[in-house]
């Protein structure tokens, strides 16, 4: 039996199945994009880490540091896509408790949730995800800290590329630091939402 999202995204699929091509995306001038210290690098990593810090986000290069941080914080039970946990799981001592399906019923559960980066911008320390690449939606969103697992070549050095390579999915979310909002006395809040704590996390 289909479940209600099923249903729902069924009927916008049958809709636009008889549609001859979809929209185009807005064009845009490439020459108003000012590029900064992005342009010309030969590693980008290091202007990645440096503007996500400067949103409030947090930049690791290994597991090890990962786990530090997780344990530090008593972060100890959280989820991780599947295709992730082998490649990860070796660096997680006992006493952590780390599942690879996500329970919809548990979300206050959740600590963390580790889920893959579909790339990420070094000019404004901004991570990309997508729909396909993203094993758990609700990973990635509910948890307090979340952290995308980053490869180097995965790195866009500025927004015109970044544009450039965006794949066909059906919905790509660019995330700049921890969830933000300010509409309350103006005064900025962090984590209302989504993750109050953004990791980036390399790996080669």
């Amino acid at each position: 039996m289909s479940t209600s999202r099923e249903q729902i995204m069924g009927r916008v699929q049958a809709a636009l199945a008889p549609l001859p091509q979809r929209a185009a995306r807005p064009d845009w001038d490439r020459d108003l994009v000012i590029l900064r210290q992005a342009h010309g690098l030969t590693d980008p990593w290091p202007l990645f880490a440096e503007r996500l810090k400067a949103v409030n986000g947090t930049p690791l290069t290994s597991v090890t540091e990962l786990v530090a941080l997780l344990g530090k914080n008593n972060w100890k039970h959280g989820y991780c896509d599947p295709a992730l946990w082998p490649q990860l799981s070796g660096a997680f001592p006992s006493g952590f408790t780390v599942e690879t399906t996500y329970d919809r019923t548990r979300v206050d559960d959740y600590a963390f949730g580790l889920t893959a980066a579909a790339g990420a911008i070094a000019e404004t320390g901004t991570l990309i995800l997508t729909d396909n690449g993203t094993s758990s939606r609700l990973g990635a969103l509910a948890p307090w800290v979340h952290i995308a697992v980053l490869h180097r070549n995965q790195i866009h050095h500025d927004i015109p590329s970044a544009v450039a390579a965006l794949p066909a999915d059906p919905n790509i979310i660019w995330v700049t630091g921890p969830s933000k909002t300010a509409d309350v006395e103006g005064i900025l809040i962090e984590g209302v939402h989504g993750p109050g704590r953004q990791v980036a996390l390399l790996v080669d």
